[in-house]
């Protein structure tokens, strides 16, 4: 697509050359087989996905197909893997929840579920979730928040300000009501989640993207990469952290810190090796590490070189759903390298 108020430069022969480099081609074309491997497995899940599954056996059947087809090594396990857990949070829950070893929560008929996975090649990563609904009850609120998702990346590309699309965005989506119980709900924005800039390794770095109107005059650049995701919600329009933690992540800006905790070290030179500065999850530690970390995990976000990131959560009862799209800001144009025939 081309950005807005500036001219279409695909024909622009130093625009041109510039995407031609070392550098650009590899992060183009890392991203765009990276994008092509998420549509596959989303494709392929949504067949999958039916009421009366076990979430962990959902999010295993999500990761083994996306590990398999990006060619996951075991001896390189930071060159091709998963960008971060997948999320499959329900109903009121808008993000951040995948299960913890021994949990035993099942997909219902009238749930709404949330499926956010990334995959990343070379460190560059996708990040673009979509929601799942087997209720026709659910079908306005889904339209929605992808009518405001796909606002926000029309509206966003090189020197448009962020609260100018934060602005557009809740425009769009508060146009909206739906109905659930036979009464109307007004559709809102979550106010206090939005999208963000992503850098190698790296899946929420420097810029949030709003989702309502603000007064963030920053300007988007040339070369940077975004995750514009939006999150619509029946409730009150803000989220808080509940329920027991399941998604973490190394603190990259965190400087040295000395650990006396045997079990600690240990478990923090497996997530350097294994994980690097992408998220992770109980799970994972548990299948390729020990189940007896607890305790060492604890000490590492005590110590906060681990930071935590709880499920994410509306009011009890209330719905919500997300969609969320990676874009690069290319020289000639915007690409949204995550697209596809689904969404």
């Amino acid at each position: 697509m081309s950005h807005p108020k500036n001219v279409w430069n695909l024909e622009s022969l130093h625009e041109f050359e510039q995407e031609r480099s070392k550098e650009w081609n590899l992060k183009i074309q890392s991203m765009r087989e990276a994008s092509e491997i998420h549509r596959q497995v989303r494709q392929d899940a949504e067949r999958y996905i039916q009421p009366g599954m076990n979430l962990i056996q959902i999010c295993n059947y999500i990761e083994t197909t996306n590990k398999r087809l990006l060619g996951y090594k075991k001896k390189e396990p930071l060159v091709r893997s998963w960008g971060f857990p997948t999320g499959c949070s329900i109903n009121e829950c808008a993000a951040h929840y995948t299960p913890n070893p021994g949990e035993n929560l099942t997909l219902k008929i009238d749930d709404i579920m949330k499926i956010d996975f990334g995959t990343q090649i070379n460190g560059y990563i996708i990040d673009c979730a979509f929601t799942m609904a087997f209720d026709s009850v659910h079908n306005t609120l889904m339209t929605a928040v992808m009518d405001a998702t796909n606002t926000g990346i029309k509206t966003m590309g090189i020197d448009v300000r962020l609260c100018d699309i934060g602005a557009e965005i809740q425009e769009v989506m508060e146009s909206y009501e739906c109905q659930y119980n036979k009464e109307m709900h007004s559709v809102k924005c979550i106010e206090n989640l939005s999208g963000h800039s992503i850098a190698p390794f790296k899946i929420h770095f420097g810029n949030t993207v709003p989702i309502v109107a603000n007064n963030d005059q920053l300007k988007m650049s040339e070369g940077e990469i975004y995750a514009i995701e939006t999150f619509g919600t029946t409730g009150r329009g803000y989220i808080e952290e509940k329920g027991d933690c399941s998604h973490f992540m190394k603190d990259w800006e965190m400087p040295s810190v000395p650990l006396r905790h045997k079990g600690a070290k240990n478990l923090l030179n497996f997530i350097n090796k294994q994980f690097g500065t992408l998220a992770f999850c109980r799970r994972w530690i548990q299948d390729e590490y020990s189940s007896n970390h607890h305790v060492p995990l604890k000490k590492l976000c005590e110590s906060g070189i681990i930071r935590k990131y709880p499920p994410l959560c509306d009011v009890r009862n209330c719905h919500t759903a997300q969609y969320e799209h990676t874009i690069i800001l290319r020289p000639t144009c915007k690409e949204i390298v995550s697209r596809g025939k689904d969404y």
